[in-house]
């Protein structure tokens, strides 16, 4: 063989080499693919929460306690608190009542004693939902269950209680705070 011949060889045997390198490479072996995915999140409709009627005990009579059933309608002056709570539907909700352990007239100058029993209160998921409405279902208002909105996003609780004038109770109007806190809970 002729040097012509093999610097042939060898250039034919350095191009194929090469060429071998290139194809049999790792890093040119595989192919690149690119996957674009999203990140998504619905909010919930906001939380309402209404106290449309106050637990009402009408007149009281010094040294008679006097009691208002969760089923009371308003009427006299004498009906069962009613909390409403509107949002989106059938999700679940925590609920937490904050009960007073007096009633005070205006001024701070004289209070009463009030008291809530373990099933002074009921539920109802039904948007029209009245403290006499059939179907509500009883709770301890210390201790509110979680509570599921209807298809509606809706719910009603009632509250009934006792207070306790004494003999020398001052007449006048007395008042206290009921604190309905819900929250959605995730579920």
């Amino acid at each position: 063989m002729n040097r012509n011949s093999r610097m042939k060889l060898i250039s034919g045997l350095l191009i194929a080499s090469a060429a071998m390198m290139l194809v049999f490479s790792p890093s040119m072996a595989f192919a690149q693919d690119v996957a674009v995915g999203q990140a998504t999140a619905t909010v919930l409709t906001a939380l309402t929460v209404t106290a449309p009627q106050d637990l009402q005990f009408g007149d009281v009579l010094q040294g008679v306690p006097n009691s208002v059933a969760k089923t009371t309608d308003l009427a006299g002056g004498v009906g069962a608190g009613i909390f409403r709570i509107s949002g989106s539907a059938a999700n679940e909700v925590t609920a937490y009542m904050q009960l007073p352990d007096y009633i005070s007239l205006a001024d701070g100058s004289d209070r009463m004693v009030i008291s809530f029993a373990v099933d002074d209160c009921n539920y109802n998921d039904a948007a029209a939902a009245t403290p006499s409405t059939a179907g509500a279902t009883s709770c301890d208002p210390h201790n509110v269950p979680t509570l599921t909105l209807s298809a509606a996003g809706d719910m009603a609780l009632f509250l009934g209680g006792t207070v306790y004038p004494t003999v020398d109770q001052t007449a006048g109007a007395y008042a206290g705070d009921v604190i309905l806190t819900v929250a959605y809970n995730g579920n």
